[in-house]
C-alpha cells in the first residue's frame, strides 16, 4: 500500500485535471443538453425537446448530409494521396528529406492561415485558381457561392493537407521486412506489384488507423468551415451549425444535444469500421 501511495500521489494531478476539465463537463453537458439554457441565464429542464427538435430540424440534417458526403469523399482521397506519396519518398532519392518536410509543411500551418489563404486562391473573382483558367479562356466557377462547387472547393483543400499522415505512412512501410521485396524480386515482380502484394498489406493497420481518424476530424470539421463558409450557408458544416446554434442563437442546450448526437454518429461509424477490419486489415 505505501508502494502504491507513491505512485498515486504521482499521477494525481493528472487525475485532478482529468475530473476537472474532462469528466465533470462531460456529465455537465450531458445535463445541458435536457435544458433550455441562453448560457446567461438559468437551465430549465425541458427533456428531450432539443433532441425531438433536432431530428426534426432540416438544417441539422442538411449540415449532417454536407458533413457525411465530405467524410465519403475526402477520407479515401487523402488516404490514398498520402499513402502514395509516402510511398515514393520512402525509396532513396536526391534531396528526399527535402520533399518529406514540404509534403508535411500543412501539417504544422495553422488552420485559419490556411483558410484565410485559400478564401484568396478560391475568390472567383482574383483568386488564384480561375485567374490560371483564364489564361486557356476558360471562365472559372464560383466555388464557395455555388452550392455545386462548395463540396469540390473543400475537397481541394482537403488534398493539400493530405500530407498531414505522411510520415505515419512512411513508419508503416519501413516496417515491412525488406526481405519480401528481396524475394519478390526474385521472381521478377515489378514496382507495382511489390506495392499492391507486399506493401499495400502490411500498411492496412495504419490506413484503417488513417481511415477511422479522418472521420472523426471530418465530423469534427470547424476551422477552415467556419471562415470560407460556403453558398450562403447551403454548405454548412456539422459543426458550424453547431457553432451557430450556441454562440449565435444562445441555443446551449440545443447545441449541447446536437453535440451528443454527433458523438453517437461518429460511435456508430467507428464501430463498423472495426468490425470491418477484419475483412481487410492485415494480421500477421
Amino acid at each position: 500500500m505505501r508502494r502504491n501511495r507513491v505512485g498515486f500521489y504521482f499521477i494525481l494531478p493528472w487525475l485532478i485535471g482529468l475530473i476537472l476539465f474532462t469528466a465533470f463537463p462531460l456529465l455537465a453537458a450531458l445535463y445541458i443538453g435536457f435544458t433550455d439554457w441562453n448560457i446567461a441565464g438559468d437551465a430549465n429542464f425541458i427533456g428531450l425537446d432539443n433532441y425531438r427538435y433536432l431530428l426534426q430540424d432540416s438544417i441539422f440534417w442538411s449540415s449532417l448530409w454536407v458533413t457525411f458526403r465530405y467524410a465519403i469523399l475526402a477520407v479515401p482521397l487523402g488516404t490514398f494521396v498520402a499513402f502514395m506519396v509516402a510511398v515514393i519518398l520512402s525509396r532513396p532519392m536526391r534531396g528526399v528529406g527535402i520533399y518529406r518536410v514540404i509534403f508535411y509543411l500543412p501539417a504544422v500551418v495553422s488552420g485559419a492561415a490556411v483558410a484565410i489563404i485559400f478564401k484568396w486562391i478560391l475568390d472567383p473573382s482574383f483568386g488564384l485558381i480561375n485567374g490560371f483558367l483564364n489564361l486557356f479562356g476558360i471562365t472559372g466557377p464560383d466555388w464557395l457561392g455555388d452550392p455545386n462547387w462548395v463540396l469540390p472547393s473543400y475537397l481541394i483543400l482537403a488534398l493539400w493537407g493530405a500530407g498531414s499522415g505522411l510520415f505515419i505512412f512512411l513508419a508503416a512501410i519501413k516496417d515491412v521486412p525488406k526481405s519480401l521485396y528481396e524475394s519478390a524480386m526474385i521472381d521478377g515482380a515489378n514496382a507495382y506489384q511489390k506495392t499492391r502484394h507486399i506493401t499495400l498489406p502490411l500498411v492496412t493497420p495504419v490506413i484503417f488507423y488513417s481511415v477511422v481518424m479522418g472521420i472523426i476530424g471530418s465530423f469534427r470539421k470547424f476551422t477552415d468551415a467556419f471562415i470560407l463558409g460556403g453558398a450562403g450557408g447551403q454548405g454548412r458544416f456539422a459543426m458550424v451549425y453547431l457553432y451557430d446554434l450556441a454562440f449565435v442563437d444562445y441555443r446551449m442546450g440545443r447545441a449541447t444535444a446536437m453535440a451528443w448526437l454527433l458523438f453517437i454518429i461518429i460511435l456508430t461509424l467507428t464501430i463498423i469500421l472495426n468490425i470491418s477490419k477484419k475483412y481487410w486489415v492485415h494480421r500477421e
